[in-house]
């Protein structure tokens, strides 16, 4: 074994999973942020952790509204989760520059990517100051899953967003 970046790790645990943080900004748009550092954290109560960097604007809203839905995109998505994850929602809004169409879920005000497998609803526990991001640990409200979606996974230390090959 030799020595490596923490971040070079990424290139052997992959594929990691990939989620749009859904959350809502202070006009009532849902921001969409590309984030593949979360986590379930418990199962009784229900609770999953993800890792924002601090000057994140999405953080900014979640920390604001404690509201927040993690989908898990479909295939459709691939390209627009890059340019997610390559962009901030303080300057425009994601999903209409990228055209990535919304849908409403029951009992929430904030809108998910009409191509999700999954959309995990949350409200904001806390937030946790773990060096150059915040780590957010959220109660888990309502989960739902489109089983038509193909999830998408992060290749090759993010380089590449894909589904799993059958």
């Amino acid at each position: 074994m030799k020595p490596i970046p923490l971040l070079d790790v990424a290139k052997v645990t992959s594929p990691n999973p990939v989620t749009l943080i859904c959350s809502r900004n202070a006009e009532g748009v849902t921001n969409l942020a590309a984030v593949s550092w979360w986590t379930y954290l418990s199962i009784e109560p229900a609770v999953i952790g993800f890792a924002m960097m601090k000057p994140s604007y999405t953080g900014e809203t979640v920390r604001a509204n404690k509201n927040v839905v993690l989908t898990i995109p479909g295939e459709a998505l691939a390209k627009q989760v890059m340019q997610c994850g390559c962009s901030t929602g303080r300057t425009k809004s994601k999903a209409r520059d990228f055209g990535i169409e919304l849908k409403s879920l029951p009992d929430c005000d904030i809108q998910i990517p009409v191509h999700s497998a999954a959309a995990i609803q949350c409200r904001l526990r806390e937030f946790v100051d773990v060096g150059d991001h915040y780590f957010y640990i959220c109660n888990v409200e309502n989960v739902y899953a489109d089983d038509q979606e193909r999830p998408l996974f992060a290749w090759n230390g993010y380089s590449k967003i894909a589904p799993l090959q059958k």
